[in-house]
């Protein structure tokens, strides 16, 4: 499912769902299949904190001091990360840009080359909120479930490590960040609209059929794509 190596374009994917609407196990799928970098902005924070960066000294102090890390500071993370070799085809983004300000300063950063994909899960708040309810983590490998799926209860299927609820999954604290989502998002998507950019997909299906579409989807505008520039 790798893009045929006659694509010599890059392809980017910017993935838009609200807190728990599966956009990340979705980017995960996604990037392996077509052999593109999956960045999430959650890992390029704590890659550059670990690494004792000189960005990252700076969101560490952000973070610390309980404010938000500014628009300008985040798009210098993404670029810096987007700049690397294992980009040069394309990059699933996963978490960015969150606000019409980024989309429209990362979409400078753009090359008019690239085939660029915004794709939107719309899952229902109430859908996200019972999901969260029944969210477990393993407290070793990180691994994500559903409580009713674990094999055996309270361990993890993988590594046997203990599972447990985490605190940013109750309710109010969903609630809350499902309420910034919408503030934050709604111009962003009129943004990609406005672009013609953006396509979105029902997300309350199961994650195998949700994948089979958006891969359909993906495949459809690779051929367009590469048939308009031939």
């Amino acid at each position: 499912m790798q893009l045929s190596s006659s694509f010599k374009r890059p392809l980017i994917i910017i993935l838009l769902g609200a807190p728990g609407s599966g956009k990340g196990t979705q980017a995960q799928r996604l990037a392996k299949a077509y052999g593109l970098a999956h960045i999430s902005t959650g890992d390029i924070f704590r890659e550059q904190i670990k690494n004792g960066t000189s960005i990252g000294q700076k969101v560490q102090a952000i973070i610390q001091a309980g404010q938000l890390v500014s628009d300008e500071l985040v798009l210098e993370m993404v670029k810096e990360r987007t700049d690397r070799s294992d980009c040069a085809e394309g990059f699933i983004l996963d978490g960015f840009p969150r606000t019409a300000v980024q989309a429209q300063s990362f979409a400078k950063q753009i090359t008019e080359q690239a085939l660029v994909l915004v794709l939107c899960l719309e899952v229902s708040d109430e859908v996200i909120i019972d999901r969260a309810a029944h969210r477990v983590v393993c407290k070793d490998c990180q691994r994500v479930y559903s409580q009713n799926a674990l094999k055996t209860t309270g361990k993890c299927d993988e590594c046997l490590g203990e599972v447990k609820k985490r605190p940013d999954d109750a309710p109010e604290v969903v609630e809350e960040r499902l309420k910034i989502y919408h503030e934050q998002t709604q111009p962003l998507i009129q943004f990609y609209d406005q672009q013609s950019l953006l396509t979105s997909f029902e997300g309350n299906q199961s994650k195998d059929k949700l994948f089979e579409e958006m891969k359909k989807y993906i495949d459809q505008q690779v051929k367009l794509f590469s048939s308009s520039i031939d």
